[in-house]
């Protein structure tokens, strides 16, 4: 699938997509961008590689729902000869046999057989999970007095859970989860991660198609729509990734949010009646889903007035487009019953049902274990030292360091 049209130079007020304001003051940047260049941004990626940044709400409606103008299939793409063999964005550009880049009627077998896979998932056996999870996480620290919510919760429970729905070996996981933030980092140990990871979702595969067990996996391989194994492996890999890190910093800034903004101050002194309103907030302020790459254009076309030619890269801008004044829910609505955000994608590539409902078990379960817990917890920090990690995908804080009082002994 490739083109004879000749790629275009980089338009000459391209945006560099990376860089202090990108990673630490997003919604500065995504103003400015707007001010500036409008609902599409021409961009630079890393090694000023050049694509167009999609930031407007109805834009990204606009692309998401057109998959005959903008494509998924990697391989449209007209910049593949700038693109290093070290690239730290391959392992979500570069070509696979997986659901995420598939098309037509071969993304929707296997999207429908994702859904029924995960739609087994008893919803009361998740939520008791979670609960007994969070309970275990939180006794390694709860006599301590203090704790950073990050590295010692929100980044543990999600693949600790998920780890289970999946049948991944309780040994595994703590590499699963070291080389699956390794390949949302974005740097040099992303391609070698990705790579061990795919190893590692092979040998998942092969386990249970021998032993097969009341797990995500073992239903994933019953399915008509799993002929070959190596489908079966990417697209164990994406939804592993996509469920674990998104789930864990969706936690970790729903707890920020409520320990920094007085709306929710109620909460934290033991009442869970805001939680569900923090989490869907956070989804619009701080969305875990930050970018996607995204769309390669079919034809050449006109976008907001730019003029796309085919084989553009599109880059999908979840978060800028939840910022957009047009959409943006008013700043003390606590986003009450607005789920129109753009958090879980749209379009036939949109995270399938019931991925959000199950991720939003986790994570409320999550959030309320711990007030529960911990009710008087405050920040160890003053707020506008919370620091966000570097990332093209993911908005996730570096720490979120707490002090509460001590629990004399763990909770049966």
């Amino acid at each position: 699938m490739t083109h004879e049209t000749v790629r275009p130079p980089a338009d000459e007020g391209a945006v560099r997509l990376y860089g202090e304001e990108f990673d630490q003051r997003s919604k500065d940047f995504f103003e400015r961008m707007r001010r500036e260049h409008g609902p599409v941004v021409p961009v630079l990626l890393e090694g000023d590689i050049p694509a167009w940044y999609v930031i407007g709400y109805r834009e990204v409606n606009h692309v998401t729902g057109n998959p005959a103008l903008f494509a998924r299939d990697t391989r449209r793409w007209n910049a593949w000869d700038l693109v290093p063999e070290n690239w730290s964005l391959l392992p979500f550009v570069g070509w696979n046999p997986s659901v995420l880049l598939a098309e037509g009627e071969e993304h929707q077998r296997r999207s429908a057989a994702i859904s029924d896979a995960l739609d087994a998932v008893d919803r009361t056996e998740l939520g008791d999970s979670c609960e007994r999870t969070a309970d275990a996480l939180i006794d390694e620290f709860a006599g301590d007095g203090e704790a950073d919510l990050i590295s010692q919760f929100a980044d543990r429970l999600p693949p600790l859970v998920m780890a289970r729905l999946f049948g991944v070996p309780d040994a595994e996981v703590p590499d699963m989860i070291r080389d699956i933030q390794y390949v949302a980092g974005s740097d040099e140990n992303a391609v070698p991660a990705h790579q061990r990871l795919q190893e590692m979702m092979r040998a998942l595969a092969e386990s249970r198609r021998v032993r097969p067990g009341p797990d995500v996996t073992s239903r994933l391989l019953e399915h008509s729509a799993y002929d070959a194994t190596d489908d079966l492996v990417n697209d164990l890999l994406i939804m592993l990734s996509a469920g674990h890190l998104p789930t864990g910093h969706w936690i970790g800034n729903t707890l920020r949010l409520m320990l920094v903004d007085e709306r929710f101050a109620v909460t934290l002194q033991g009442g869970r009646g805001s939680v569900a309103q923090a989490l869907n907030q956070v989804l619009w302020e701080d969305t875990p889903s930050q970018n996607n790459i995204g769309r390669f254009a079919v034809h050449a076309c006109e976008l907001a007035g730019r003029r796309i030619r085919p084989g553009d890269m599109l880059i999908l801008g979840w978060a800028a487009a939840n910022a957009d004044p047009q959409v943006q829910p008013p700043a003390h609505g606590v986003g009450v019953g607005n789920r129109a955000h753009l958090s879980f994608g749209h379009g036939d590539h949109g995270c399938p049902f019931p991925a959000p409902e199950l991720a939003e078990v986790i994570a409320r379960t999550a959030v309320e274990v711990l007030l529960d817990r911990l009710p008087d917890m405050e920040l160890a920090v003053g707020a506008d030292e919370l620091l966000w990690l570097p990332s093209f995908w993911v908005r996730r804080l570096a720490s979120l360091p707490v002090r509460f009082s001590p629990a004399a002994a763990p909770r049966p």
